[in-house]
């Protein structure tokens, strides 16, 4: 494949073709096998990740490339094989996580900073001799308006180190993914939701081009645009791809290839759905496609539940919701199609 990075972040938004988000942090994935009854041990961890990389038409159909965690970009399957090799023999692209997660802004309660940019330069040039061609990159952005929440400085500083990120990722011939997530967790309805993240992704692009980063090597990967969880709302698929795409067509470059969607806690038919709808209003300047972690993973994860004789059921699980997502990613989708599995 080529190692141009135009040519990858093309190949990460090939037709019909998405990210399986599979980055979780040892204590995250701890938490959906605890759900599961299932012990997070590096083996079982290593087991459920294999179960997944080796499902031969979800990873040859529908999966661009899988965003890994530290711990599965070093690890080997049962037989031996690096998890990494796996991965590209489906053709697939390998990815890794390299920030060190949201911490609190100091002096703005209720916001908080990516941190992980000490020695990024070093751990990318590592992480691409391990076989990387793209890493991402994870800002949070909360909403909670009573307490002035999330702040302009919260939005900046966000914005800054994403930009940082990605120029050192470009240098390492590492595709970088921007992650500007505006949390979908409060109370607010979905015209504050799109105001938030236009003014995110509006400074975002202006600190990437201050950056001297090359849009067409870079891929976004942002929220939809709905209510918040606790407004007790549910925005129809029509209205989220609505709003949706005319915050895409106010902030995001056309020289960005391609955007993958973020589920965001969203159910699994849910973020289908959403991106189905968001497809099926095109065609759009840029491939609209999923980087999806839980909306993939909760079924095959509950088919799975850590046993063996349950791989073939787990693989069965998540091919389905690698298909459901392919159309989706066409706009081709339909809710008959999910009972019909």
């Amino acid at each position: 494949m080529s190692e141009r990075l135009e040519d990858i972040a093309a190949a990460i938004v090939a037709d019909g073709k998405g990210l399986l988000a599979a980055d979780e942090s040892s204590r995250t994935i701890k938490k959906r096998f605890d759900v599961i009854g299932v012990e997070s041990t590096a083996d079982s961890r290593r087991d459920y990740r294999e179960m997944m990389f080796r499902a031969r038409e979800a990873m040859t159909r529908y999966i661009s490339g899988v965003i890994l965690y530290d711990e599965t970009i070093h690890q080997k399957a049962a037989d031996g094989t690096p998890l990494v090799d796996i991965i590209k023999a489906a053709g697939a692209i390998p990815g890794i996580k390299v920030d060190a997660g949201a911490k609190p802004l100091a002096g703005f309660p209720g916001d908080t900073i990516t941190e992980g940019l000490d020695g990024l330069r070093e751990r990318l040039a590592d992480y691409y001799k391990l076989g990387a061609r793209f890493a991402k990159w994870r800002a949070v952005i909360d909403i909670d308006q009573a307490k002035g929440v999330p702040s302009a400085n919260s939005i900046n500083s966000n914005a800054h180190a994403l930009a940082r990120y990605a120029a050192l990722c470009q240098e390492a011939g590492i595709v970088p993914i921007v992650e500007p997530e505006v949390l979908m967790d409060g109370a607010h309805d979905i015209d504050t939701c799109y105001e938030i993240s236009k003014a995110t992704l509006i400074k975002l692009y202006d600190e990437l081009h201050a950056a001297r980063v090359v849009l067409e090597g870079t891929i976004l990967k942002p929220n939809m645009v709905l209510a918040g969880k606790k407004s007790g709302k549910v925005s129809s698929p029509e209205e989220v791809a609505e709003k949706t795409i005319k915050l895409f067509r106010e902030t995001v470059p056309a020289a960005v290839p391609g955007i993958a969607f973020l589920s965001g806690g969203q159910e699994d038919e849910e973020a289908t759905a959403n991106l189905n709808a968001i497809n099926a209003i095109g065609p759009h300047p840029w491939k609209l496609t999923f980087s999806y972690g839980r909306a993939l993973q909760a079924a095959p994860q509950k088919a799975w539940s850590g046993k063996a004789s349950n791989v073939a059921a787990g693989q069965a699980a998540f091919t389905h919701r690698a298909h459901m997502n392919h159309l989706a990613a066409l706009g081709k989708w339909k809710a008959s199609l999910e009972q019909a599995a």
